[in-house]
């Protein structure tokens, strides 16, 4: 192991009056919360198209994913704006320490980021079991506070999963446009084992959100919308394939237009589903 960084990380003033930009903690958003903050939109009813691909081992065409378990992090939480002394709360990352978690970003219009990822990860979830595979989420609402990025690397860990992916969209500034997946560094870490693997998965899960959604590469961050970076908890100390993905930025009025949708959140889903499946067959 290389020896952990020990420049620590500043409080970040959360009480619902500031956004960090998602994932990153550097990026600092102001916004209004609303009712929309919270707010939770049903899971998807209409039933995805079946993507090509082999059956995993001992699966059946019906179910190609049995015996294959995801862990679907849905970023952020609804209620973390209403605790700071929850989430700003510094934990270890290994290269650094950071808040326990943010608040997320939103739209203009105040739909959260939290509620969005919520609501694409029951979809993204409701596929997938549907596939055979069996799914867990790190929160079970988006009304609660937090798990903190160490507890949500751990729940993919402890379930064994043979691919993780954390779902979040970006709070950058209203030009920028286009999703991004981030992936691992090795830091001399946990992670240094599975960093190829989730390499595969990151691009994977481009390729077939590219084609499935019709959104552009992200024009601010990363190349060919890949990013690798070594300062998220989540990814981190993760002992199984994981990776982040930046949906798009809400603070772009067209994206945040879509992303209100719910038909274009299914489609979003599809994809993401689409491209674990990929990966895991």
């Amino acid at each position: 192991m290389t020896s952990r960084a020990a420049a620590g990380a500043a409080l970040a003033a959360l009480c619902g009056l500031t956004v960090a930009a998602c994932g990153s903690g550097e990026t600092t958003l102001r916004f209004n919360p609303s009712s929309a903050d919270a707010r939770q939109v049903p899971p998807a009813t209409t039933q995805p198209e079946e993507p090509k691909g082999e059956p995993a081992p001992g699966a059946s065409a019906d179910e190609p994913l049995r015996g294959k378990v995801v862990v679907i992090d849905p970023g952020h939480n609804g209620g973390n704006a209403k605790h700071p002394e929850v989430i700003n709360r510094q934990v270890d990352v290994l290269t650094k320490r950071k808040p326990c978690d943010t608040t997320g970003t939103s739209t203009n219009d105040g739909y959260s980021e939290a509620a969005f990822t919520w609501d694409v990860s029951q979809r993204v979830a409701k596929i997938l079991k549907a596939r055979g595979a069996t799914v867990k989420l790190t929160r079970k609402n988006n009304t609660g506070v937090g798990p903190c990025i160490t507890e949500r690397a751990a729940a993919g860990n402890k379930a064994k999963a043979d691919a993780a992916i954390s779902i979040h969209a970006d709070g950058a500034g209203a030009a920028n446009h286009g999703f991004h997946v981030i992936m691992p560094k090795k830091i001399g870490g946990p992670v240094d084992p599975v960093v190829g693997d989730s390499r595969k998965l990151g691009i994977t899960v481009r390729d077939a959100f590219r084609a499935g959604t019709g959104l552009p590469y992200s024009t601010y961050i990363g190349s060919k919308a890949l990013d690798f970076r070594n300062d998220l908890g989540g990814l981190n100390l993760s002992t199984v394939p994981k990776i982040f993905l930046e949906c798009g930025n809400m603070r772009n009025s067209g994206e945040a237009a879509k992303f209100r949708s719910p038909a274009f959140r299914q489609k979003i889903a599809e994809s993401i589903a689409t491209g674990m499946q990929r990966y895991l067959t």
